[in-house]
């Protein structure tokens, strides 16, 4: 495992062709980034621990993942409340300033100049390791890890278990949900925990980002690639974590091999 003081790059001589992504791995805020330099964004230790700050549980499955697949993985160091990976350095969600319900102190007065900082000392090296990985092989495929909250606040609980996001290339992503919808190990693992398999086709999100984090390492590279969302309950722990790693990676391999043999 290589780590940088905000990325981690694990698994960097494995020989597979797959690069397992976790752009929202962890909430850790850098003390340079907090109010008084404490590294504090003015919010509750409950808030930091929920999804605005990270994807809960999607570190560990990404590990997992990348490890099955003999491949390597790359994951964030840090919150993406101090600033977010998986967005274009001109979207306006880039820092937050509200989300989900909460007021983020630390970013409420956040200039360019401040972005810049933080585009430079964390956003921009977490890139340029991401693109380095990806260009290792001339047939790189992209598979991002991320997770998402059973229910947002004053919404209705969201029925998914898993969601697939894509913008326009569809050549993974289609054929990787119609071998999940009939997958007999999901349909079981759905079962177990009394509800009916349910795959989001681009839900709970939209994968039509521009600027994200599959847009310029995938879609302008040409690289196939997938965005594989998680709903976090069902990745609280390292079992859980592992046991959906297992689930994800032979539905993985098959979908490719009947695509790009």
């Amino acid at each position: 495992m290589t780590h940088s003081s905000y990325f981690e790059i694990i698994g960097p001589a494995r020989s597979g062709r797959w690069l397992i992504t976790c752009d929202h791995a962890s909430n850790r805020v850098p003390d340079e980034i907090g109010l008084n330099g404490s590294g504090d964004l003015g919010i509750s230790p409950a808030d930091m621990a929920r999804h605005i700050a990270y994807d809960v549980g999607a570190r560990g499955v990404t590990i997992e993942l990348a490890q099955l697949l003999d491949s390597p993985a790359i994951a964030t160091d840090f919150s993406r409340l101090v600033i977010d990976p998986n967005r274009g350095m001109d979207d306006p969600t880039l820092v937050r300033k509200i989300y989900d319900g909460s007021i983020i102190p630390a970013n409420r007065h956040a200039d360019a100049a401040e972005i810049e900082r933080r585009l430079n000392a964390y956003y921009r090296p977490y890139h340029d390791a991401y693109e380095t990985l990806a260009a290792r092989q001339n047939d790189t495929v992209v598979v991002a890890i991320h997770s998402f909250t059973p229910q947002l606040k004053s919404r209705p609980r969201r029925p998914w278990q898993i969601g697939i996001l894509s913008a326009y290339d569809k050549r993974l992503s289609a054929p990787l949900i119609a071998a999940m919808e009939s997958d007999p190990t999901l349909l079981a693992e759905a079962d177990k925990i009394g509800e009916r398999l349910c795959i989001g086709d681009n839900e709970p999100y939209d994968g039509s980002l521009p600027g994200d984090a599959i847009d310029q390492h995938a879609l302008h590279k040409g690289r196939l690639n997938v965005l594989i969302e998680l709903r976090s309950d069902l990745i609280e722990t390292p079992d859980a974590q592992r046991r959906w790693a297992g689930l994800l990676a032979p539905i993985l391999r098959a979908t490719l091999a009947t695509i790009d043999p």
